[in-house]
């Protein structure tokens, strides 16, 4: 369910803005859409697993909330944002 740590570290490498930047927007974004993806493929097998769901929501709306801020402080940013992540909106 979760991601490993070698993934995590590609998808910071992948959308960092600087060397070493763990952080930001982009960063946070990237990890929770990986881990919603991975919580969205453990739900095929486990329709029941209402405990599991709960979080999932819960990082849905804290990508949407870091997607939020990242639109009202760059729109170009947030467009190529969510063009790499393939997210639609």
């Amino acid at each position: 369910m979760s991601i490993t740590p070698e993934r995590k570290s590609e998808l910071i490498a992948e959308y960092a803005t600087k060397k070493g930047d763990t952080g930001s927007p982009e960063v946070q974004v990237a990890v929770l859409s990986e881990r919603i993806a991975n919580l969205t493929e453990h739900f095929k097998d486990h329709k029941k697993d209402n405990h599991s769901r709960r979080g999932l929501l819960k990082m849905v709306s804290q990508r949407r909330r870091l997607l939020d801020y990242v639109k009202g402080i760059d729109e170009e940013r947030y467009k190529s944002l969510i063009g790499r992540l393939g997210l639609r909106r």
